[in-house]
Formats: C-alpha cells, structure tokens, sequence
C-alpha cells in the first residue's frame, strides 16, 4: 500500500523494570531478563548511605556484556545533592540512557542534557547517544509534559511516577479501581508524549499480590495510548509484554483491513466497509501499523 505513507514511530519497547544498583545478585539477573528496559535504580531503591557504593556497582555493570534489554539508570533528582555524581559514574560506553526523576519544567531537560553532552565529550562517547527518559511525578510536571517531551532531541519518552504524583496532589494511599483518581494524569501524559512522538510509559502496578488488579492496570494503560509499562516485579514482566504485544485476532482484522482497503483503492474508493465497519484512511494506518509491529507491513 504504497500510496499510504507511515509516520514514523519509536521502536517497541513495552516493558521497563526497576532494578536496584546496590543489589549485585539482581542486577546480574537483570542481564538476561525479558523485559525490554533495564532501570538501574539509583534513586528510591537506594538508601542516602548506600548511594556511592550503588554508583559504583552500575558503572560496573555498564561495562559488562548483556544480551537483550535496553540499559537505562534512574538517577536523582536536580534537586537533590547527588545528580551531579550519578552522572558523573554512569555516563559511560555502555549505557544507553538515564532516567531522570521528578522533572518539573524544559529547563530540567535542557539543564542535564548538557551536562551529558560534556561527559559524552570527556569520555569518546558520540555526542547525542545517551537518552533521557522523564519521569513525570508533580502536578507542574504534568501541566509541563509537553514543554519537557519536546526540549531536548536526546527525550526518548515520559514516564509516569505515580505514587510521587498522588503524593503532590494528596491522593488517598489506596488506588480506586483501575486507578481512576490517575486516568486525567495518564491520559495527558501519553497525549503530551505521543504529540511529541516518543514513547510514553505507564508506572508500576504496587500490589505484587493481586495478579488481577495488574491485568486490568496493565489493559487500562493500553487502552490509555501508553506504548510500555514499568514494574518492579519481575514476575509481572511476561503479562505485561503479552499485553502490549499485538493480539492475534488483532493482527487477523488488521489483515483484513489492509487487503479490503487496497481492493477499494484499485477502484478509487476512498473508503470500504470491513467486517461491518466503515474504514477510512486513518483506521487503514493504524491496522498497518499494527502490520509493522509484527513485521508484515
């Protein structure tokens, strides 16, 4: 379908999991896991005492040989006292992002990015490699979603801090269902990120124990327009990949789709009912879309 142009999208990613840098043995399993982003935690999961020998154990691990996910570090914050050394540990060959925590404004972005870009410069790194992954966590990080998705060329996408931000907005410490004090905050986060074309991921589901509870989370968040979802728990990594992953009977219609619109084309028709629904030129990108996640279009 030639005649159809693609707008370009990031690549895959649907799973992020959060490892803490201090603890070697999970680092090491880290290796080989199958979610598609690493986090190496030097933030919350890390303890003030145990920051410097965390540091240390990351940059170690960035110089080993992994086999799959994608190696990021969440760092600390602009405001904290400890941003300046994480970057100056973790910027390194090997890495190929940080995480940077509650990002209030652009000048956030703009303010890291060049400190990376000298510590690119200082260690032979091609300028631009590293990527920053923001982490939406505040009511004025919200309202600046879109200012802070578009500052920098190194954005590779939003995510969603959203136990931080029920703390900024007072929430209660029990989630409703599906989260539903949270789905404005997500719903405008994944809308700031897609408009500015980057990935958008959703936060973690806190409850280990309620293997429902996650997949109607892990759905929601789909249903929401995120690309990719983080969590904690290693053992919620498969049902997020599943999920985030085209369906079978998904990628049948979109088939479907495809090869009705095609045959409606060669008669210059702008539009053809498929399997009872009117289908038009945008509903024809997003079924061949779904076509490129699976490598057929």
């Amino acid at each position: 379908m030639k005649s159809l142009e693609m707008q370009a999208k990031p690549r895959q990613v649907r799973s992020w999991m959060f490892v803490p840098g201090n603890r070697d043995r999970f680092v090491q399993k880290a290796k080989t896991s199958t979610a598609d982003g690493i986090l190496l935690d030097l933030e919350d999961g890390v303890l003030p005492s145990e920051k410097a020998e965390a540091r240390l154990a990351v940059a170690v691990a960035l110089s080993e040989d992994w086999v799959g996910p994608a190696r990021y570090v969440r760092v600390n914050a602009l405001s904290t006292p400890w941003l300046s050394a994480d970057l100056e540990a973790v910027v390194i060959p090997g890495i190929e992002g940080i995480c940077l925590t509650k990002v209030l404004t652009a000048d956030d972005i703009r303010n890291v990015s060049a400190q990376i870009d000298a510590l690119e410069r200082k260690r032979g790194i091609k300028s631009g490699t590293v990527k920053i992954l923001a982490a939406i966590e505040s009511a004025l990080g919200l309202i600046n979603a879109y200012a802070i998705a578009t500052a920098d060329p190194r954005l590779a996408g939003l995510i969603f801090g959203a136990e931080d931000y029920a703390l900024d907005l007072g929430l209660g410490a029990r989630r409703e269902k599906e989260a539903a004090e949270l789905i404005y905050a997500r719903s405008s986060m994944v809308v700031a990120a897609t408009a500015a074309q980057i990935l958008s991921v959703d936060g973690v589901f806190p409850d280990l124990n309620n293997p429902d509870g996650l997949l109607e989370d892990v759905r929601q968040a789909r249903r929401l327009g995120f690309t990719s979802k983080s969590t904690f728990n290693p053992r919620q990594i498969d049902l997020i990949n599943e999920e985030f992953a085209p369906k079978p009977e998904e990628v049948e219609y979109a088939r479907k789709i495809a090869a009705g619109f095609r045959e409606a084309e060669a008669r210059g028709d702008a539009s053809v009912a498929v399997g009872g629904q009117l289908v038009d030129r945008p509903i024809v990108l997003r079924a061949l879309r779904m076509l490129e996640a699976v490598g057929e279009a």
